[in-house]
């Protein structure tokens, strides 16, 4: 088994912790909702996001705290992923209004949905992702004293095997409704991963049920972002990660609306994030527009 570390290519059978590879990302990530976290009128908080930046001592993440950008340009990155954070926060929000008490957020890396969110009484969330990153997660918030306001359960699993059957033995029911999340996923997945995803999760998926599926971009073209950078200083707040390196180039293959659709799915209007940005309120900056330009960010959600 091989570990690529920030800018290597993926290979079909690679892992990672949370300082290696994919999982780097989820780090990344947090660090950039840490940094939003700190602007004067954030669109979310996560004030849980620093302690896993402290907990790791990634010393460009602990930069980026410690002296905080404040330009519009260097603070793009954390924004849009703020827009995305608030957009999976009220996705579930509006899925437990109607009724749903069992959630799955997969590939959950260093997101705290089950922490932050008001859940109502009786709410199960399930948690996804690799297991060095889930036993990262849960020590940090263990030293913090941080406690779930969900029944939460972890599934320790690799998306690309079969993650359907430790799913169900940690309690997970295919006959109540569900709330899915799949944020950031996909572009980390092939084509042919993602279908096999979606069919599980299709078949997991009783009448009621709703997904929420989003990323800020389908794959990084990094030319372009060192182009963008020459016009708009600091925006590249990524340190040594080359995303074009971790993605896959086939993943654009694959269409989720469509193929929800296609199998009784009711499927929302889709919205990129400076359309969901302008609808909380906000007008996006030219270096937002300009980042999704090259991005093409993807907003869904359905019911089935």
């Amino acid at each position: 088994m091989t570990e690529p570390q920030y800018g290597s290519a993926r290979s079909d059978d690679d892992t990672w912790d949370i300082v290696t590879g994919v999982g780097y990302t989820a780090l990344l990530v947090a660090g950039w909702r840490a940094v939003h976290t700190l602007c004067p009128q954030p669109l979310v908080r996560d004030d849980y996001a620093r302690h896993f930046i402290t907990a790791s001592g990634d010393p460009y993440l602990m930069g980026l705290l410690t002296n905080p950008a404040t330009s519009e340009d260097a603070t793009a990155f954390p924004r849009l992923y703020a827009v995305q954070t608030r957009f999976f926060d009220e996705f579930f929000r509006s899925a437990a209004a109607g009724g749903i008490r069992q959630a799955v957020i997969i590939a959950a890396g260093l997101d705290c949905r089950t922490y932050r969110l008001d859940w109502p009484d009786g709410t199960t969330v399930f948690e996804v992702d690799q297991p060095k990153v889930l036993a990262f997660k849960a020590s940090v918030l263990a030293a913090h004293g941080a406690q779930p306001k969900a029944h939460r359960k972890e599934v320790a699993a690799d998306l690309r095997e079969e993650w359907s059957i430790p799913l169900q033995e940690a309690g997970f029911d295919p006959h109540q409704p569900t709330a899915w999340s799949l944020e950031g996923v996909l572009p980390y997945l092939t084509g042919a991963a993602q279908k096999t995803l979606f069919t599980r999760l299709d078949e997991l998926s009783a009448s009621g049920s709703k997904i929420g599926i989003g990323a800020l971009g389908s794959r990084m073209d990094q030319r372009r972002l060192v182009e963008l950078e020459a016009e708009h200083p600091g925006v590249n707040m990524s340190g040594d990660v080359d995303f074009s390196a971790l993605t896959y180039a086939d993943d654009a293959s694959f269409d989720p609306a469509a193929w929800l659709s296609d199998r009784g799915w009711a499927v929302d209007p889709v919205h990129t994030n400076p359309e969901l940005q302008a609808s909380y309120g906000s007008t996006p900056a030219v270096v937002d527009v300009r980042i999704d330009a090259i991005m093409h960010s993807q907003y869904i959600t359905a019911t089935r």
